[in-house]
């Protein structure tokens, strides 16, 4: 096949609600993820694996946040005088005055930056989502585009048992991967087949029927939303909409139990998803760091210990961020910390997230073995012997 010029677009926008606290400081693609990295890193790593060179990334809500991490694209060998990252924040035109130039939508924030979308004049669109787990070889998804001569290719995934299909986009498709139905979040979902927020489009086809959807208002007002509200059921009710099935591991974790399970899931004796996989490197970027100092007293089982981490105490089936300090006596049980928590001396930690830099005082209790998760935002305090319920939630730098 000829060589086709392939644009990347991640979604990296939106404010990440459903995290609750852990995202009211941060944006959600910046959201750490198994100790040393971020949601966004899985994107941007599978574009580097898979060869695609020409990354944008649409941001809106905290941009500071992300901004430092991307590092102008260094990690992913995006760092290029042409093509390599491009970061677009949010852009008002003169002709608009309301809603701040903030996308409504993902398909919305597409079409906001039509006019240099058209300026590069690729052939395809990889349109990619920076809240998910996985690893993917785009070009395979590519070639099964260009194979079927679809104006949109969706990577799709059966979810495990127990997963709520009414979450996402929901697909049905027939024998030959042709998509012949498409529900969004819909209440009664009639598939556990749902797309993973991996699109190929045909760049012209895509342009050309956003421009059709939109209310002629030249696209600042267009009213577009999300993909599934419009885009890909037009699709679908064109005929030119295709499949492509992630048989391997993919979790969304734009949730608080999918953050925590994704966690959990890495511990597995055999986990789904091998992070250190040198045919597939997970890059990063991250300062350098000692390794972590483990104590005579300490005991740790089926866990995650980053870099820097002082571990006094008792760590099991956890994940700990770097700089994470468990003190003598300390217990941590299913749980997830991010970097430089300290816990300490006595405290027992049960079921929770604690995000970046909170202090858990001597003697404290925070969540149960058998509650809902608990959580604690960034630089949040529970004082020495305080009890933090099951299921509760301690804003960023509140105290307990």
């Amino acid at each position: 096949m000829p060589r086709t010029k392939t644009l990347a677009l991640i979604l990296a926008g939106g404010a990440g609600g459903r995290l609750e606290v852990l995202t009211a400081e941060r944006a959600k693609p910046a959201m750490p993820f198994a100790g040393v990295y971020r949601l966004i890193d899985f994107p941007l790593s599978n574009c580097l694996h898979s060869g695609v060179s020409d990354v944008w990334v649409i941001e809106q809500y905290e941009l500071h946040s992300l901004n430092e991490h991307l590092a102008n694209g260094r990690p992913w060998d995006l760092d290029r005088t042409y093509g390599g990252l491009q970061v677009l924040p949010p852009h008002q035109s003169k002709s608009r005055s309301d809603e701040g130039g903030f996308a409504q939508g993902n398909a919305d924030a597409i079409y906001r930056h039509k006019s240099l979308i058209r300026e590069l004049d690729p052939d395809l669109l990889l349109v990619l989502s920076a809240d998910h787990v996985y690893k993917l070889d785009y070009r395979e998804v590519i070639d099964r585009h260009r194979e079927t001569d679809a104006a949109v290719t969706l990577v799709t995934t059966r979810l495990p048992p127990g997963e709520d299909a009414s979450r996402f986009g929901v697909v049905e498709v027939d024998g030959a991967g042709k998509v012949t139905g498409f529900e969004y979040k819909p209440e009664s979902p009639r598939s556990d087949l749902v797309t993973t927020e991996v699109f190929v489009y045909d760049a012209v086809e895509l342009m050309d029927t956003l421009d059709r959807l939109a209310d002629g208002t030249g696209g600042e007002e267009s009213g577009l939303k999300d993909f599934g509200h419009e885009l890909i059921p037009s699709l679908v009710q064109e005929g030119r909409a295709r499949e492509y099935r992630l048989e391997g591991y993919w979790r969304d974790v734009g949730t608080v139990e999918s953050y925590w399970q994704a966690h959990m899931d890495l511990l597995e004796r055999q986990p789904g998803l091998v992070l250190d996989d040198p045919a597939w490197p997970l890059r990063t970027y991250g300062t350098q760091r000692l390794p972590a100092r483990v104590e005579g007293t300490a005991r740790i089982e089926g866990s995650l210990i980053s870099p820097g981490c002082r571990i006094a105490g008792r760590v099991e089936r956890s994940v700990l961020g770097p700089g994470v300090v468990v003190e003598e006596g300390a217990e941590v049980r299913d749980s997830v910390l991010l970097d430089e928590v300290v816990v300490g001396a006595g405290a027992s930690i049960e079921r929770a997230i604690l995000d970046a830099e909170v202090r858990v005082g001597k003697g404290a209790s925070v969540g149960e073995r058998d509650g809902d998760l608990t959580l604690a935002g960034r630089r949040a305090r529970i004082p020495a012997a305080a009890r933090l319920d099951a299921g509760a939630r301690l804003g960023p730098g509140e105290e307990a």
